[in-house]
């Protein structure tokens, strides 16, 4: 079959990135949870995602599923759960309630080999592998975080018994488009009819992919030959993949793209960032809606969001930048995060799916497909809200990244000592950071703001002075001994925008959208009285965020916000 990547290159359509293998761009660190302290609107999310984590549904009781319950997904609500609490926990520095009990639970919930769900004698079910895929997931989040070894013993189990023992058949993963089912599949998928002899497949079409970043996850940790050897082999199916002509899922595509940035900095391979790199720019044109969420199969436009893609593709551009510098992506991941991300998040935390406007839907709203995505997405939602509290900042030697601006309080460790910052911004409702010193051991430090391409007239003072602008990669560059009590404040404009709609095969040449910042506006029909201070007049029509904070307005069938406008 040929490969959708090799046409790409041949075609030269590729955006060319910075060099992955060169050592300058591997040595950007990502802080731990012990180095930030959340304020305002995030830390508000990661809350309320906690405390609906923690209530009877997730609970040890309800949370361990049988075969019927999943809906065949064993281990993937249980794995999704541990992996939302851990991250949750650690970014509110909140203690879970029920963490300890459900990983208790787990030995006495495996099979007779050690895995999740059943045991089938010369077969593989695809569906299997990517729940267990999300045990590894999580169980390796909790050990990173608590070094529990009886937890490593089931990283152990999982990883051999199901996934090492399965070697040999992943080179037979059907991947022939005209063999794939593609149109079926509801919120949550299903067993496809269609099997073969060794594999039993899914509508949720490469889902074998979500397993195969579980067990990178746990090969961080085993770094056995034999692990490695199975991962190498999934990826080299994973390659020959034509996800266009698949219609392979959005969620398990980019899930196995955050699998091989992991692999990479593992192995020290940085070819593995450039296919991930492909995969997302052919993402953005094909599976990216126009409010920056994701069509849930590739180029099934007539689908829905899902919140686990959303999350997935907010961390990959994250990861994209954090290991090229490309400002490009960072300003990917705020566009998501702001329109796609906080658009899903409901009023109890969870995360629940929208539908996608466009010719294929005959809509130009954008409102709720389902309330909440219970059984994945508001998991999934901890990691991604999680992962947006350790992205405030990145470090490396003397010199700090701050790739977006959050209400937080930053305790950074460099090169030579800590450094201690207060970062105050209501951005981006306001067009201005404050940074206050509150401890600098390391002595000459490098800052590095923040600015996006919809950001003018941006100033920088520091101690009340006007400094040169210094700019590069999307930052502005500020160096200096910092003392304790200096402040640096970063000032800007945001106007209103026209923007071309992202995806031209499902929108009209004729149609656009408005943003300011970035913000996608909408016109909703029943007005709320939210974000007065954000309204828009824009050709008669009076625009505002499609962003929210949990707001209650999302469970009314009532509401809907027009994003599509007419020349």
């Amino acid at each position: 079959m040929k490969n959708i990547f090799s046409l790409l290159i041949l075609c030269g359509i590729l955006i060319v990135s910075c060099d992955t293998k060169g050592p300058a761009t591997r040595m950007i660190n990502m802080i731990p949870f012990e180095s930030v302290k959340m304020h305002g609107e995030l830390r508000e999310r990661v809350l309320q995602n906690l405390n609906r984590l923690e209530e009877e549904k997730y609970q040890p009781q309800n949370v361990f599923l049988t075969e019927e319950q999943s809906g065949n997904w064993p281990g993937d609500t249980e794995g999704r759960t541990i992996l939302g609490l851990v991250m949750d926990a650690q970014a509110s520095k909140r203690s879970p309630v029920y963490l300890e009990r459900i990983i208790d639970m787990i030995p006495s919930k495996l099979n007779k080999k050690g895995y999740m769900g059943g045991v089938y004698e010369g077969k593989m079910s695809e569906q299997q592998l990517s729940g267990n895929g999300w045990m590894l997931r999580g169980l390796c989040a909790y050990y990173e975080w608590k070094q529990d070894e009886k937890v490593l013993e089931y990283i152990k189990s999982i990883a051999n018994n199901l996934f090492v023992a399965g070697k040999g058949f992943y080179t037979e993963y059907p991947i022939d488009p005209d063999f794939r089912d593609k149109n079926v599949g509801g919120e949550a998928g299903t067993i496809e009819v269609r099997g073969t002899d060794k594999w039993i497949l899914s509508s949720d079409v490469g889902c074998l992919f979500i397993g195969m970043e579980g067990l990178i996850h746990a090969y961080a940790h085993l770094k056995t030959p034999e692990v490695k050897a199975v991962i190498d082999e999934m990826f080299a199916k994973l390659r020959e993949i034509d996800i266009l002509k698949i219609q392979a899922q959005t969620h398990a595509t980019l899930t196995a793209c955050r699998g091989m940035i992991r692999y990479a900095d593992i192995t020290g391979d940085y070819s593995y960032v450039e296919w991930a790199e492909k995969v997302f720019n052919l993402y953005k044109k094909h599976g990216m809606t126009e409010n920056h969420a994701n069509y849930n199969w590739f180029e099934r436009f007539d689908t829905w969001t899902e919140p686990c893609a959303i999350v997935d593709s907010y961390m990959l551009a994250v990861q994209l930048w954090q290991h090229t510098e490309n400002p490009v992506y960072k300003e990917d991941a705020e566009l998501i995060y702001y329109n796609a991300l906080s658009h899903a998040q409901r009023d109890n935390g969870g995360f629940g799916t929208d539908n996608c406007p466009g010719i294929a839907s005959q809509e130009n709203c954008l409102h709720p497909h389902s309330y909440e995505a219970h059984w994945c997405c508001t998991m999934r939602g901890g990691e991604g809200l999680g992962s947006a509290v350790q992205y405030s900042a990145f470090v490396r030697k003397d010199t700090v990244y701050i790739p977006f601006f959050r209400e937080c309080e930053l305790n950074l460790m460099l090169e030579n000592g800590k450094l201690g910052l207060v970062e105050k911004t209501n951005y981006p409702f306001e067009s201005f950071a404050e940074f206050i010193v509150a401890e600098n051991q390391q002595g000459e430090v490098t800052l590095k703001f923040p600015f996006m391409s919809w950001m003018e007239n941006l100033t920088l003072l520091y101690n009340g002075e006007s400094q040169k602008l210094v700019k590069e990669k999307g930052f502005l560059t500020l160096t200096n001994k910092f003392e304790v009590g200096d402040t640096i404040q970063v000032n800007f404009e945001m106007r209103l925008r026209k923007q071309k709609t992202l995806n031209s095969t499902n929108t009209k040449a004729s149609q656009y959208k408005m943003y300011y910042g970035p913000l996608l506006l909408g016109d909703e029909e029943i007005a709320t009285g939210e974000y007065k201070n954000m309204l828009f007049n824009v050709n008669g029509r009076e625009l505002t965020p499609v962003y929210h904070l949990m707001s209650n307005k999302m469970r009314h069938k009532e509401y809907k916000k027009q994003i599509l406008f007419e020349e």
